[in-house]
């Protein structure tokens, strides 16, 4: 385990797999990882992070736990031909499985990370920090207004002020000196900064 690193409580019961599944399933348009989490969390999983707002290493020992269990429960659905699993933090969403679907046959090195444990057991908190600001220095962009609008759980058409309006509150709702998250602040910002910056 690398230096400053913490235990990893990555032993989670086995009916993970189902409610994450049941939780994708009463929400056909997909959910955001952020709102998954919160269920999940309501269901009593992820116990070892109750502080808020919770340190940077456990925010990424819960990210990788949940990616891991999707990328899983990805491979099992096509393997039984039940579902297709889209997977992305914006938007997790299961799919009815079409007869004929081409399935995983490419190489995913973001899936191989996700399924090799080691990555999470061997994560420091000084590699956390420096991987969550590697990210926003340099992947902090929306390739689209539909994804930026996803992120503050809008969908067009919809005016400026409205944007403004669910911006402020959000911004507000999720500030670390009210309890939220910062990396859920910084995703807030980096939204409303493409939706709204003046256009050249």
């Amino acid at each position: 385990m690398s230096k400053h690193s913490a235990p990893v409580p990555y032993l989670l019961p086995g009916n993970f797999y189902q409610d994450i599944e049941k939780i994708l399933t009463q929400a056909p348009d997909g959910i955001a990882e952020y709102d998954l989490l919160q269920f999940l969390k309501e269901r009593g999983y992820f116990s070892f992070s109750n502080e808020r707002p919770a340190p940077v290493l456990e925010l990424f020992q819960m990210h990788f736990l949940l990616f891991h269990a999707l990328y899983h429960l990805q491979l099992d659905c096509l393997r039984q031909q039940r579902a297709v699993l889209e997977i992305s933090p914006l938007n997790i969403r299961l799919r009815p499985y079409v007869a004929g679907h081409s399935g995983l046959t490419s190489a995913d090195p973001l899936r191989d990370y996700y399924l090799d444990i080691k990555n999470l057991e061997n994560m420091s908190e000084i590699e956390v920090a420096g991987l969550i600001e590697s990210f926003w220095r340099n992947f902090a962009r929306f390739d689209s207004r539909a994804d930026a609008l996803a992120e503050l759980g809008l969908n067009d058409p919809v005016e400026d002020d409205v944007i403004k309006q669910t911006y402020r509150r959000l911004a507000m709702q999720h500030h670390p000196d009210r309890g939220g998250e910062a990396w859920r602040l910084q995703a807030i910002n980096a939204a409303y900064e493409m939706l709204c910056k003046p256009k050249p």
